[in-house]
């Protein structure tokens, strides 16, 4: 196999009012012509700074790229990009080497068409005219295949949906035929389904342009997809290496065991998920040591809930009466158009749903983006206005509450955000953020009473005293959303909407997250509305599924039987799309590689 690139001993610093931190630290891999290397680890581990050293976007100050090679070979010359002065390297960058990043709208100017940015990219490159720039540009998004071509370009990004933004982002990188392709997290924030057509259209894409591939993630089950080499980065450094097939078959870090181990079982329905801290225990000194399998084994067996235990807990279930119970419930958005903005019609975002949910129980509400589910979640709550339907909450109908009886009813029913950042006040502290919510609800007599009870819920979600003081910025994302979760239950709340609550966290955070769930469910008696477009997520926390599509339910059942026996080919498709990484799976699309 013909080399591409070779990084040898990389170390890059970010300089801390605290310490100096080596967040890469003597890395050293090959990227070979070809092929797709994938590069996993949680958040932190050092797979994003080392694709940013590679493109040498390292911000300084704080960071500095303080050692190492990165060696670009073409045609039989080989070049260290980290000794060409930076007019140079602009030549490689966006060129010979292209980057995809983690989130779309974020990379794209809100204020230029998706086109003219596309046109603009391949004219700092290549000497063409305007008009040859434009008929590439519209071949490659064809090429992409984005619906409507012609459109596209001349639409903005925040007209596009996400799976349309990578799309633009992909055809974007692929517009000067990169030798290698960067895709830092590209499919971090899709649909399962969206995540799997741009998985298929990546690698056909490689294959069409005999291209090389660094591939980003914190999930394993996306590696299983894409790579052919694997990488496995913790605190800095690559603590194991190999080929695909090797890595599933016989992991021998046990970062990389604990890695494979807490993403949600589809064949089985476990009391909680295994973590990586189940596999290892990490030493004062920073050295790793393996629990022994025999330990690991028991552990994970124990948490296997059989098929008796699940069916009493339904039939138990079945026999409560609904705390929460919908019916006929629709929530329609006006279309405005013309100079007056007069009403022509509208959106049917829930279209006539019912649903009850039982105390004590798990609803899952899946399906992909725009079909409906979080305006669901918000209508219920009353954070959006139904049109029409009734949602009687606890013997109430909620529709019919005035503002101070809605208020005061607020308390029994919260909601959990996707993104805990965006929820929280970047100017106060944790323990203020939470002490807020009790005071305007009047719980606690006194300030000492709410702080004592903010310290115990922040000992709930596992997190420590001293955090009180702290602000959202000095924590990482599972931090965050714990923080949001101890701020929801400070109410005492009957009912939680959990809206996508763990879609853009870390696989082995996501596990930390969807315990800390299962476990305060069955402590404060918690009922769950869980809204995910993840299958496999739902599957492991909820006791029913709602599948939703269009705005309507189209198939809902106990999860084991759901999963097991889907009725409507919606929800197989959404089953199917669910990245499995088995080993069958990488075999046949190994012998498929080397065949083709």
């Amino acid at each position: 196999m013909e080399t591409l690139l070779d990084v040898s001993n990389l170390v890059t610093e970010f300089r801390t009012e605290q310490a100096l931190v080596k967040a890469v630290n003597n890395v050293s891999f090959t990227v070979h012509k070809g092929r797709t290397l994938g590069i996993v680890g949680e958040s932190g581990s050092g797979k994003s700074v080392t694709s940013l050293s590679v493109m040498r976007l390292i911000p300084d100050p704080p960071g500095r790229i303080t050692g190492g090679k990165v060696l670009f070979h073409e045609q039989g010359a080989v070049t260290d990009l980290l000794a060409l002065p930076e007019e140079k390297m602009r030549t490689y960058r966006g060129n010979k080497i292209a980057m995809i990043f983690q989130e779309p709208m974020t990379s794209l100017n809100p204020v230029f068409t998706c086109g003219d940015q596309i046109i603009e990219a391949i004219r700092l490159h290549q000497q063409v005219s305007t008009a040859e720039a434009t008929e590439r540009t519209l071949a490659l998004l064809k090429e992409v295949q984005l619906p409507r071509p012609e459109q596209m370009m001349k639409s903005y990004p925040h007209q596009l949906s996400g799976g349309q933004k990578q799309r633009v982002m992909i055809a974007m990188a692929m517009s000067c035929n990169p030798a290698l392709l960067i895709a830092d997290e590209p499919t971090t924030a899709l649909d399962v389904t969206v995540q799997a057509t741009i998985l298929d259209l990546m690698r056909d894409l490689q294959r069409k342009h005999a291209m090389s591939m660094m591939f980003i993630t914190h999930d394993l089950g996306v590696i299983a997809e894409i790579a052919d080499d694997v990488i496995v980065m913790y605190k800095g450094k690559i603590v194991e290496t190999g080929s695909v097939q090797q890595i599933f078959e016989d992991p021998q870090h046990p970062y990389t065991k604990g890695l494979l181990a807490c993403r949600p079982r589809l064949d089985k329905k476990l009391r909680i998920l295994p973590t990586v801290r189940d596999f290892m225990d990490e030493q004062a000194d920073g050295a790793i040591v393996e629990r022994s399998h025999a330990t690991v084994e028991a552990t994970v067996h124990e948490l296997e809930i059989t098929q008796d235990e699940i069916d009493d807990r339904n039939t138990a279930l079945s026999m409560e009466k609904p705390l929460l119970d919908v019916r006929n419930l629709e929530v329609h958005f006006p279309i405005k158009s013309g100079l007056f903005g007069r009403t022509s019609g509208f959106v049917k975002a829930v279209d006539g749903i019912t649903f009850d949910v039982k105390p004590g129980e798990t609803l899952g509400l899946v399906g992909e983006s725009g079909c409906g589910k979080t305006t669901t979640g918000r209508a219920v709550l009353r954070l959006v206005e139904p049109t029409s339907g009734t949602v009687m909450f606890d013997g109430r109908d909620v529709c019919k509450l005035n503002s101070a009886e809605l208020m005061k009813m607020r308390r029994d029913f919260q909601i959990i955000f996707q993104d805990p950042y965006s929820s929280l006040n970047p100017r106060l502290s944790v323990g203020s953020a939470i002490m807020e919510v009790m005071r305007v609800h009047g719980i606690g007599d006194s300030e000492k009473e709410r702080k004592e009870h903010v310290l115990y819920l922040l000992d709930k979600v596992n997190m420590l005293p001293r955090h009180f003081s702290n602000y959202p910025h000095e924590f990482s994302g599972g931090q965050r959303q714990r923080i949001c979760i101890a701020r929801a239950l400070a109410l005492k709340p009957k009912l939680l909407i959990c809206d996508e609550s763990v879609s853009a966290l870390d696989v082995s955070v996501q596990a930390q997250v969807l315990n800390l769930l299962v476990q305060l469910r069955d402590e404060f008696k918690l009922t769950y509305i869980f809204i995910s477009h993840d299958l496999s997520v739902v599957k492991f926390i909820s006791d029913r599924i709602a599948v939703m599509n269009a705005g309507k339910i189209v198939e809902m059942g106990p999860s084991n039987a759901l999963y097991a026996q889907p009725q409507q080919a919606y929800t197989r498709n959404l089953i199917e799309a669910i990245p499995v990484g088995s080993i069958e799976a990488i075999r046949k699309r190994v012998a498929e590689r080397d065949a083709a």
